[in-house]
């Protein structure tokens, strides 16, 4: 009986223990959810991909772009299918082609981003120059470079598909709409990074080898290229890479399949160019010691 009695004597203390230590257990658990709501609601992101760089908050209001000034090319792309290196059947396109070759001749290169997009326009290009997203990649770049305005001009490749050729008129229509567009498209970049060397993709005639397109193209894309070099010649930082003379006796060489884009010998060839037009323009900049 007395061994029975100390029993029931114990059982409040147990049960007391057995309550504190489920009140302790709510009280973790509730803790636990709540650290992971914030997570949810305010996530801090992945410093991993920051290389041990902090990145700076964006923010529109900035006058100056928030690169590091540290001697190293930090690169990005923005524009259209060309700029996304479409056709290249090693997937690197001219920007990385280019960084490539300027590692070689002892640069320190980053390529920050690829922006392209497949069958953009320059309506579309200067719409997407305001997501917050486009304008941090292009504040923390130091050489921006910019392909646009073959959709514009040839319809993404589609104008053979009509049953009449079109002519150098019909092509030329949209020139005046377009290279102002162009213009604004280099302005707003500018704007967004006013340091940034800035590289702006001449065009070709893809269609050089087909007979009813090849005095019409050459007309259209050459008024254009000059229409763009008369743009970059009066501002600072900004050039044209030609790229009509590399394609115009090349075409079977340097297009892909869809006769269109450029294959990797085409992108080659432009990343050569673009890293000679950069060590034109800035000489003594971001080369190794």
């Amino acid at each position: 009986m007395k061994k029975q009695k100390k029993v029931l004597d114990s059982a409040p203390w147990i049960w007391r223990i057995v309550g504190t230590l489920s009140i302790l257990a709510t009280l973790l658990l509730i803790f636990g959810f709540g650290y992971a709501i914030k997570d949810v609601i305010y996530p801090e992101g992945d410093t991993s991909l920051n290389s041990g760089d902090k990145t700076p908050a964006l923010s529109d209001k900035q006058d100056k772009p928030a690169v590091v000034e540290d001697g190293k090319i930090r690169m990005a792309v923005i524009g259209d299918s060309l700029a996304r290196g479409t056709g290249d059947d090693q997937g690197l396109g001219f920007v990385r082609r280019a960084g490539n070759i300027l590692k070689d001749k002892g640069y320190d290169v980053q390529v920050l981003n690829n922006l392209g997009v497949n069958g953009l326009r320059t309506d579309a290009l200067l719409t997407k120059l305001d997501e917050q997203g486009v304008r941090y990649v292009l504040k923390q770049s130091n050489f921006i470079l910019i392909s646009i305005g073959a959709n514009d001009l040839f319809q993404g490749g589609q104008v053979l598909q009509g049953e009449n050729p079109p002519t150098a008129e019909s092509l030329s229509a949209a020139l005046p709409e377009t290279s102002k567009r162009l213009q604004e498209i280099l302005k707003k970049v500018k704007e967004i990074n006013p340091t940034a060397q800035i590289a702006y993709l001449g065009l070709y005639n893809p269609f050089g080898d087909v007979k009813e397109l090849e005095e019409p193209g050459n007309a259209v894309v050459s008024a254009w290229n000059d229409a763009a070099s008369a743009i970059l010649d009066n501002e600072d930082n900004m050039t044209l890479v030609p790229t009509f003379d590399l394609f115009e006796n090349h075409l079977g060489d340097y297009l892909s399949s869809d006769h269109f884009h450029p294959n990797g010998q085409g992108y080659e060839q432009i990343a050569v160019r673009i890293a000679q037009e950069y060590q034109a323009e800035t000489p003594a900049e971001g080369s190794a010691k």
